[in-house]
């Protein structure tokens, strides 16, 4: 899993659950009792997870906006949801 594409297992979660999941292989990566081996297998999966998320993220802040400009002609703020 070297490209940036998103496995489907993955691109077919939700938000919440991707962010678990991320957060659980970041605490059993810094506990640092993986091996080589799986500690790669983690990184790859949490990598792909990251850009999940932040795709999610960027679809939501996209709708925030468009409901802003809607709902008062112009969004005087864009949403930010870094």
């Amino acid at each position: 899993m070297t490209d940036a594409k998103i496995p489907n297992e993955i691109a077919a979660m939700k938000f919440e659950d991707a962010l678990a999941e991320l957060e659980k292989i970041v605490k059993e990566l810094e506990d640092g009792k993986v091996e080589l081996d799986g500690a790669i297998e983690k990184y790859e999966r949490g990598a792909a997870l990251k850009r999940h998320c932040e795709a999610k993220l960027a679809e939501a802040q996209a709708r925030i906006e468009k409901i802003t400009q809607n709902a008062g002609g112009i969004a005087v703020e864009s949403a930010n949801l870094d």
